[in-house]
């Protein structure tokens, strides 16, 4: 019995290629305006206790430092022939506090940048509009999404995000697995709401902790925090 060796081809207009998370690898996290993030507290994501302020343990505050190199980061992918880039915007580089009415204008042009570089190379973007990063300020003013203002804050910043990139981004995504608000409510909606038990399907009070800043055993160590990955 024999078998075809002929290669396998994606068909004319599959997009083919890999996704990241703002938060994940941009780095940069308090650079040109940009406010904390609910993950700039939690440097062992939803395992682990949060901080009161940024600590040198989350390595989420460098990343692979895309912020800087983005440039040459994308090079990388066009080189591995990607057609298409996931990336997430960080709210809080377009709306530091999240409660604004108007952007921080160095947050937008940096995406215009990334933009700029993933069209040179005929890379399709497609956007999350929200990935587990919400401004630190909803969590601790209106905790997170438990608040209804929250619905305008997202309209504020969504419109932005259409307005300045509509005509550049084909394809968007709302939230990154919205469905995990009801296990760890506290990382994708912000909120110290009771979580809901996967195996139960019942709510529970189990592991969730409030926003506001940590006793002083929590307090940030004094070993400083690298800003860019040459120095990480």
């Amino acid at each position: 019995m024999t078998t075809s060796t002929t290669p396998a081809t994606f068909p004319d207009g599959f997009l083919w290629g890999g996704a990241l998370a703002a938060n994940q690898y941009e780095g940069a996290y308090d650079a040109d305006g940009k406010g904390l993030s609910v993950q700039d507290v939690m440097p062992q994501g939803i395992v682990g206790p949060r901080t009161e302020a940024p600590t040198p343990d989350n390595l989420k505050l460098v990343g692979i430092d895309f912020y800087h190199r983005y440039a040459e980061d994308i090079a990388l992918l066009a080189e591995m022939g990607f057609k298409v880039f996931r990336f997430s915007i960080a709210w809080s580089r377009i709306f530091p506090k999240g409660d604004e009415t108007e952007p921080n204008e160095a947050g937008l042009a940096f995406y215009d940048r990334v933009l700029d570089e993933l069209e040179k190379y005929g890379i399709e973007p497609l956007v999350t509009i929200s990935h587990y990063e919400t401004p630190l300020h909803l969590a601790r003013e209106y905790n997170g999404w438990a608040d209804r203002r929250m619905i305008g804050f997202f309209e504020r910043y969504a419109r932005t995000l259409f307005e300045r990139y509509g005509k550049r981004v084909k394809y968007w995504l709302t939230f990154n697995e919205i469905n995990s608000v009801l296990h760890e409510p506290s990382c994708p909606a912000a909120s110290t709401r009771p979580r809901r038990s996967s195996a139960s399907r019942t709510c529970t009070r189990r592991s969730t902790m409030s926003w506001w800043p940590p006793p002083p055993s929590l307090a940030s160590p004094t070993r400083s925090i690298p800003t860019s990955r040459s120095a990480a």
